[in-house]
């Protein structure tokens, strides 16, 4: 996904919203952002995946949720690094890492997500349909999430618009780490961080009201 961005888009322009690196600039944005898709569709499938292990005693809800968000987590950082790496040796971008935005836009992207998936994971268990419709629904997230245009690049509504997308938050605050010339002054984790822990509290209420309703279905 990230070299089929960054080849269409150089075809297209000289030069990337930020650097000099196609591939950077897309790597930068779509590595982050996809922990929201992955971890929600991980959380949401959790109950369904872990049907059979919730079978014994010892084991809960709560830990088949929570293995299930660690181990894609730790999956997730694990190819980001890699490929991140791989690229700044290979690239010749020129960026300072400022680790602190960085390892800030993970979290709250990968609270986002755990958050939606909680929810979802709740929805699905007693409305399926809502694994498809929730699929299709977002689909088009990456395109107003910051991904491929920044904030800064788009016209003057939609700016206004999808400033209220916490998403844009997230690859913003990811950026403003690679690219220290770059300051978004649009982001507000406080925004990001009361959206991803709403959904967590109101994900986790609702498993645990109806967990069991959920797993003898």
């Amino acid at each position: 996904m990230i070299v089929l961005l960054s080849f269409g888009f150089s075809l297209l322009l000289r030069t990337p919203s930020l650097g000099n690196s196609f591939i950077l600039f897309y790597a930068t944005g779509y590595l982050v952002y996809n922990i929201f898709p992955k971890q929600s569709q991980v959380v949401g499938n959790a109950l369904t995946f872990s049907k059979a292990l919730l079978t014994y005693p010892a084991v809960s809800w709560l830990d088949a949720v929570a293995g299930r968000i660690i181990l894609n987590m730790l999956t997730s950082v694990t190819v980001s690094y890699i490929l991140l790496a791989t690229i700044l040796v290979l690239v010749d971008s020129r960026v300072v890492l400022s680790f602190g935005p960085i390892f800030q836009a993970y979290i709250l992207c990968a609270l986002l997500g755990i958050g939606a998936g909680l929810v979802n994971c709740a929805i699905i268990g007693f409305f399926p349909v809502w694994r498809t419709i929730w699929s299709v629904a977002t689909r088009p997230l990456m395109l107003a999430s910051g991904v491929i245009v920044i904030h800064e690049d788009l016209p003057p509504f939609a700016q206004s618009l999808l400033v209220y997308n916490p998403l844009m938050h997230v690859t913003g605050l990811m950026r403003e780490g690679f690219y220290p010339m770059y300051a978004p002054q649009y982001i507000s984790h406080i925004y990001v961080l009361v959206i991803g822990l709403s959904l967590i509290a109101l994900g986790l209420m609702l498993l645990r009201r109806f967990n069991q309703e959920i797993l003898n279905r």
